[in-house]
């Protein structure tokens, strides 16, 4: 029997670039592996010089961090791109930008910095439309929900239905007439903005009954005790 030939093995990429997009409009119901197969489209398209991993099937070397879920519009989603060639990297956010799809934006494109990007994003802002919910009924069961010590919710995962703790992610939650302001912390199993208001209406079937939740992703990043700040706000001339 002849002996499979061992793959070629690929250089390392000696740039990496961290960029940060957006999801608007109807692009918030594209899943995730939509948006990966756009964005590889796009980097063949705007001629990106990427860098590809060893094996007998490479891929070009594209990292997603903490993508938000299904259906959520936001400002502040992540990812890391390897190139085998340096480029600067307004450029490439420029020529990224001109070849994605309506709906997904390129908002900033950044050297990366050592460390991963994971790392810088431990918390998100989320603000959660709730259109034609009575706002007395929002403010008092957020209230009662700050006050509890736990809110178990129940969601189904790829292992199977897992029960977990909404209240412990939450850093601050606060309503309006229209909705809800919501600061939530990054952790394992990760609680999204969905899972927070699952664990409202457990309190009370009459928070925002019978109404569609608008989810949309403000910021990521560290929580600074005021504000979310962003992977790239710390970094020299930015």
């Amino acid at each position: 029997m002849t002996p499979r030939q061992q793959p070629e093995q690929q250089a390392p990429p000696v740039q990496k670039l961290h960029v940060r997009y957006a999801k608007r409009g109807r692009a918030r119901f594209a899943s995730h592996r939509d948006f990966s197969r756009a964005f590889e489209r796009a980097l063949r398209r705007a001629d990106v010089p990427m860098a590809y991993s060893s094996g007998f099937n490479p891929h070009p070397r594209v990292s997603f961090a903490n993508a938000a879920p299904t259906g959520a519009a936001s400002e502040a989603e992540y990812l890391e791109i390897g190139l085998r060639e340096r480029r600067d990297p307004d450029a490439v956010g420029a020529a990224l930008a001109a070849a994605l799809p309506d709906g997904l934006a390129v908002v900033d494109v950044a050297e990366a910095v050592p460390g991963g990007l994971a790392e810088r994003l431990t918390a998100s802002h989320w603000r959660i439309d709730l259109p034609g919910a009575d706002p007395g009924v929002l403010a008092r069961v957020v209230a009662e929900f700050l006050a509890a010590d736990a809110a178990p919710v129940e969601r189904m995962t790829k292992n199977g239905v897992r029960t977990f703790d909404a209240r412990a992610a939450v850093v601050r939650l606060t309503a309006d007439p229209e909705g809800l302001e919501l600061i939530s912390a990054h952790g394992t199993p990760l609680v999204r903005p969905d899972d927070v208001v699952t664990a409202l209406r457990n309190r009370d079937d009459e928070f925002a009954a019978g109404v569609v939740p608008v989810l949309t992703r403000r910021a990521q990043g560290e929580w600074d005790g005021e504000r979310i700040v962003g992977p790239f706000e710390t970094r020299p001339g930015r």
